[in-house]
């Protein structure tokens, strides 16, 4: 039986500035990943995200990411292993208030942004925010990009890993993400997206963006929803998925 994840970035909203259609993408995914107030979001905004994520019952995940509202946490910053052990450890620590509170848990743990990219190559970075969490919870899933060094050190560290990947990005033949600024980035076509999606679950494959197919692990797809037509992608991805046989479920039904 196949089965995969399907996860997107909520409650980046910030005051009184509203960004992505959280109401209506939730619906159609399983797991989630909160915003914890320093890229985005805030302290009600966190709150209300958790309760909405409660009520249809998706995966609650922490989206910790650098201290950098005026870039969005997408600037690369110069820090220290030490300072981003720190900085999961208090992120994570805030959403697990408000889950808490509710009497839920979080499910896993999604760096945003720079942070991730930066981790998915740096094993120093990768592996302290592998024991970041460990420290905190030893249950709580690390979902990383796929193969990266960020789930390695997961792994390493007895952690459950959930490999990520991209269902509107193009890939290098190294298997990273072709960078946003090189043409041909961003798959603009639904249906050459979805079923390059379908292929990643069933088949373990990709074809890069240089034509040669390559290995790749899909336990967690990540659809946007910042926009009505992202809404009907990720709806269209769901559909489909669900066509072809693949049970869509939170990763905690499945990663052991």
């Amino acid at each position: 039986m196949y089965r995969v994840d399907l996860n997107s970035d909520l409650g980046e909203s910030f005051g009184s500035y509203k960004i992505g259609m959280d109401e209506e993408v939730i619906k159609y995914v399983t797991s989630v990943n909160i915003a914890c107030g320093w890229h985005a979001g805030d302290p009600m905004v966190m709150e209300k995200t958790v309760s909405m994520a409660k009520k249809y019952r998706v995966g609650i995940g922490a989206h910790p990411g650098f201290l950098d509202l005026m870039g969005f946490g997408r600037r690369n910053i110069a820090v220290t292993p030490e300072e981003v052990n720190g900085y999961i450890k208090y992120q994570l620590g805030a959403l697990m208030a408000f889950t808490k509170a509710i009497r839920e848990k979080v499910q896993h743990v999604k760096p945003h942004g720079a942070m991730y990219n930066m981790s998915a190559k740096d094993p120093s970075l990768a592996m302290a925010i592998a024991r970041a969490i460990i420290d905190v919870d030893q249950d709580i899933i690390l979902m990383g990009f796929a193969n990266s060094e960020l789930v390695k050190a997961g792994q390493s560290v007895g952690l459950r890993v959930a490999n990520e990947v991209f269902a509107d990005r193009a890939y290098n033949a190294d298997g990273t993400l072709v960078a946003r600024s090189q043409k041909g980035a961003i798959i603009h076509d639904t249906g050459t997206a979805i079923s390059r999606v379908v292929r990643m679950v069933k088949e373990g494959r990709v074809t890069a963006i240089t034509g040669e197919d390559i290995e790749i692990n899909a336990q967690s797809i990540c659809v946007h929803g910042d926009n009505p037509e992202a809404v009907d992608f990720v709806k269209k991805i769901r559909t489909k998925l669900d066509k072809e046989g693949i049970e869509v479920t939170a990763i905690s039904n499945f990663i052991k």
